[in-house]
This record gives structure tokens, C-alpha cells and sequence, in this order.
């Protein structure tokens, strides 16, 4: 199969190509950037971020650490190499199929998801928190085969297999890839293996991910990446955010996340930087800081403010560099942290269709509570409803236009409701002051961002009517000062006498139980009727008083 251009395409397996919007409705794209006009038309994207570190000499630093255990550069192509084989040899891998990955941030899982490309494979990774529901849909919505999981996660994905017909496998690793167990599958395969593997000669514009994003909808939007495109966030974030060989990373996000995924993988791997991968929790990132002498601190603003109540029993002074994303990052946190640690939080906004950061500070941070300026590479401004620019300090709608954009498989509609003219539209809300800087005012679609994470009401709003004690229910979202936004249910019950407590809880644990436990309401109000208009739409505004 050729591409656009005639490019041979590796992939035998066409399925993502074909299902990718109709050109006319993709974004334009730019690469003229002198950090980005280098890229041939055939590249696998693993050999920029690994391989080549291997070429340079970088094969005996800690690329990774985790649980006290340091993966350098060279353990960890070793393993991506074996994994790769295991994918090829015993699971029958072509390129182009698409491979779930299921995981905390470990080194294994990101082994797994270099070994994926080298096979030319397609990479979706998903949140540990998903349930099976959520999984399957994934599965059924790409036809997945072969998924790769750790094996603490097994129960939910044994569920998604049961639910998915088409999930032939599921093989299972150990977080460092060492455990002899039955259960762990690819830990034993991969012992067997030498470490050797010739990358797959992917084009540059080969699907190498495949990401799914919450949408107003509730259902998922399946946003593909190329190769290429990986390059070009890799490549671009030195020009916002410092990242160098000596640097020591860690920070809160999941690696399926793309914000997490640069953080944790494309970023230290591009830049011969080592990561500390921990849980998510604040006491353990501090922790990592003060150990491992942390330069480089990457968080959502939920996990800042957390880490603020316990600061002072850590040392930080390692810290040299500090990136917020996720969520709009408020300027009284940002002052409470730079009092606290004397680093200033560099204030980045991207979004899954992007991989990366558009807009970000730059490491002076010159203008704090903005969203900084456009990332070198894009071209960013503020539109009305009908796509015309406005005047500077008017509100509008955020337009981009550059390096990476919006390519949603087989969803024309929520594709042209996302690219307008060639430019990126997501729907938020931004200003443009006279210096340059854009300021967050808020999104203008019903997507509820929580701690960083995108949550569709329309979805919570499902799962909630399947409890059987609720007749009717609207989820909005309410500001809240720690996480952005909470997630408010206003409910309906059958019986009225039962309201209370008890009943609110016996609707969070259950929407814990179904869908993944961040999406569940932390505000629950009972009504006797919503408010509706005399055509009988739900008057959300009044939820939110």
C-alpha cells in the first residue's frame, strides 16, 4: 500500500489507514520548522528515541528506575528487542495490527511499547483505571487481537476478553519483566529470546498510536498518531522546556496518557535522560525527589496542590525545572509553589489530538496564570463561531494550526466539528492579551476536566441510570479549588424517601464499580424533577447553583 505521495507503507495490515479521515478533512500540517524539516519519508520512530542513544554511547546510563531497580539504555533496547520477537515470532504480530497496552508507569510496559513499534505495530495504550466495559469497547472499536498487561491488572482485562470477540490473546508481564510466575506469560517468553530485532522499516506517516479521548458525546474518540508525529513532539519540546542528558525526571501522569507518555517516554528517551517511575501518589513523588536528586518535577495542578500540604518533610532543592499540563493551572498555586520550592511551574496546554503541548511558558515564566505563548512550530489564535479571527483581549475559541493536529478514525462527523478550515478547533475558550499571551477562560463544550483527567457527563450520566434506585440524572461540572472541576450528579430517585448518605454512596461505589473509579461523582444532589425548558431540555446552568 502506498501513501499520499507514494510512500510504501509497512503495513500489512491496512485496517487503521483506512479507517483515517478523508484528507479534505484533515488539519493542515507544517513542518517547514528547522527542527522539524529533517525527517525522511521511511523512519521508525524507536530508532530516534532508543537506538540511536545506543549509537552515541548512551547504552550504560539509567534510562529508567523503578522499585530500586535501575534499566539502562542498553537493558531496555535489549528487552524492546525481545518482546518484539516474542510479538513476531509467537504471536503472529504483522504490522499494522493493533496491540492494548494495559499498565502503571514501569519499565516493562514501556519496553512493551517500543518493542510494538519496532514490529511495526500499533501502540493504544489504556488507563489502569479502565474497567472492562470501557476496555472492551476499545478492543471491539480497532479490533484488537493481542493485548499486553500487567499481571496485577488482570481481573477487569479477563472480563474485557470474555466481553470482546475479537481479543484473541492476552499475555501478561511482571512490572521489570523478571517474574517466573505461570501468570506472567511475556516475562517467560522474552527470557528465551535474544536480543536482536531489525525495526521494521515503517514509513514516517505509518499509524504507530492509536489514543482514545473522552468526548461530549460518551464515547471515545480514536485519535491516531504517526511516526512522524512522535518525532515532532519529541523534537519540539526543547524549545519550551529544557530537557537535558544529566536530567532526572519523575512526576504524576500515566504513561496513557499523552501528556505522560512525553513525559515519561519521549521526552528522557530523546534526550538521554533517566525517569523515576513511581506511583502516582504525593508522598511517593517527593520521596523519588528527595532520593534521586530530581531536576525535572512533571504533574497535573491536582497533584502540585497535594504535594504542597507535605513539602516541608522533603528536601526538593534537586528540583530545576517544574511543568504543569492537564488542567488549568490556577495562580495562587503557582505562587504557593514557588514559595515553597523557589521553582517556577512552567504552565503548558495541549490535548490528546495534539500529543503535546501547543501553547506553553517558557522556562522564565514571565507571564504567570497564562497559558504562555505558542510552542515554536505552531500557529495559534482566538476565533469566533464562525471562524473569523478576533481582536486581541476579545474571548473566543482557541484555533491551531502546525506540527501535529486531529485525525479521528472513522468519526467524519466529530472530525469536522474539530478541524475547521485546516485549523485544530478543540472547543476551549481562550483570550489573547496585547503581549502575546493566552489566558484559560474555560471549555465550551460539556467535557468535565477533573485532576487532569477528561470526563464525558453523557457517560457518567449512563452508568448512574443503570443503578436501580435512580429514575433520572444530569452530570455537569462545578468548580472546585484542588481539582479544577468535581463532578456533580443531580439525581432523580424512584423512591424520594430514600435520599440520603447512604443512597448517594451506594451510587458512587457503584459507578466506581463500572466505569473508571476518577470519573465517579464526588457531589451528589437530590431533586424531585430537573429543571427543564418548556422543550424539555435539562437547564444545566441551574444544576451548577
Amino acid at each position: 500500500m502506498n501513501l499520499p505521495g507514494g510512500i510504501p507503507s509497512a503495513h500489512t495490515d491496512t485496517f487503521a489507514r483506512t479507517l483515517l479521515p478523508a484528507r479534505k478533512y484533515w488539519p493542515e500540517f507544517d513542518y517547514s520548522a528547522d527542527h522539524l524539516s529533517h525527517y525522511p519519508d521511511q523512519i521508525n520512530a524507536v530508532e530516534v528515541l532508543l537506538d540511536n542513544a545506543i549509537r552515541e554511547g548512551a547504552g550504560d546510563k539509567p534510562a529508567y528506575i523503578h522499585q530500586g531497580e535501575t534499566w539502562t539504555y542498553s537493558m531496555l533496547k535489549e528487552q524492546a528487542e525481545r518482546i518484539a520477537r516474542v510479538l513476531v515470532e509467537d504471536y503472529g504480530l504483522e504490522p499494522g495490527n493493533r496491540v492494548l497496552l494495559r499498565s502503571a508507569n514501569n519499565p516493562m510496559v514501556i519496553a512493551c511499547w517500543l518493542g510494538v513499534l519496532k514490529a511495526g505495530g500499533i501502540c493504544v495504550s489504556t488507563m489502569p483505571l479502565l474497567r472492562a466495559k470501557e476496555l472492551s469497547y476499545i478492543v471491539e472499536r480497532v479490533k484488537i487481537r493481542l493485548a499486553l498487561c500487567e499481571y496485577s491488572l488482570d481481573s477487569e482485562m479477563e472480563k474485557a476478553k470474555d466481553l470482546s470477540p475479537c481479543l484473541e490473546r492476552v499475555s501478561y508481564f511482571s512490572p521489570l519483566g523478571q517474574n517466573n510466575d505461570e501468570k506472567a506469560d511475556l516475562d517467560r517468553r522474552t527470557a528465551e529470546k535474544q536480543p536482536s530485532f531489525e525495526n521494521v522499516k515503517t514509513a514516517a506517516d505509518d499509524v504507530a498510536l492509536i489514543v482514545f479521548t473522552s468526548g461530549s458525546t460518551g464515547q471515545p474518540k480514536a485519535a491516531a498518531q504517526f511516526h512522524r508525529d512522535i518525532l515532532a513532539v519529541s523534537d519540539s519540546v526543547p524549545l519550551t522546556y529544557r530537557i537535558q542528558a544529566d536530567d532526572v525526571i519523575c512526576g504524576s501522569p500515566t504513561f496513557a496518557f499523552t501528556y505522560g507518555l512525553a513525559a515519561f517516554i519521549l521526552y528522557p528517551l530523546r534526550y538521554r535522560a533517566c525517569a523515576v517511575l513511581t506511583p502516582p501518589k504525593p508522598e511517593l513523588i517527593l520521596q523519588a525527589i528527595a532520593q534521586h536528586r530530581v531536576t525535572n518535577l512533571l504533574a497535573v495542578p491536582t497533584s502540585f496542590n497535594a504535594m504542597l500540604n507535605i513539602i516541608d518533610n522533603y528536601d526538593t532543592s534537586s528540583l530545576r525545572q517544574c511543568s504543569s499540563a492537564g488542567e488549568h493551572l490556577q495562580l495562587p498555586l503557582w505562587e504557593k509553589w514557588l514559595e515553597k520550592t523557589g521553582v517556577r511551574i512552567i504552565n503548558g496546554v495541549g490535548a490528546t489530538e495534539f500529543m503535546s503541548h501547543f501553547l506553553s511558558d517558557d522556562v522564565a515564566v514571565n507571564r504567570p496564570g497564562t497559558a504562555g505563548r505558542a510552542v515554536p512550530g505552531f500557529k495559534v489564535k482566538i476565533i469566533d463561531q464562525l471562524g473569523n479571527e478576533v481582536p486581541r483581549g476579545t474571548s473566543g475559541l482557541i484555533a491551531i494550526k502546525g506540527t501535529t493536529g486531529c485525525r479521528y478514525l472513522d468519526d467524519e462527523d466529530r472530525q469536522r466539528g474539530f478541524v475547521r478550515d485546516g485549523w485544530n478547533v478543540p472547543s476551549d475558550l481562550f483570550m489573547q492579551d496585547e503581549d502575546g499571551y493566552f489566558w484559560y477562560l474555560d471549555r465550551a463544550d460539556d467535557i468535565i476536566v477533573s485532576s487532569g483527567y477528561n470526563i464525558s457527563p453523557l457517560e457518567v450520566e449512563r452508568c448512574i441510570l443503570e443503578h436501580p434506585l435512580v429514575a433520572e440524572c444530569a452530570v455537569v461540572g462545578v468548580p472546585d479549588s484542588e481539582r479544577g472541576k468535581l463532578v456533580r450528579a443531580c439525581v432523580v430517585l424512584k423512591n424520594p424517601a430514600l435520599e440520603g448518605a447512604q443512597t448517594a454512596k451506594s451510587i458512587q461505589d457503584f459507578v466506581k464499580e463500572n466505569i473508571a473509579p476518577y470519573k465517579y461523582p464526588r457531589d451528589i444532589v437530590f431533586f424531585d424533577e430537573l429543571p427543564r425548558t418548556p422543550t424539555g431540555k435539562i437547564q444545566r446552568f441551574r444544576l451548577l447553583e
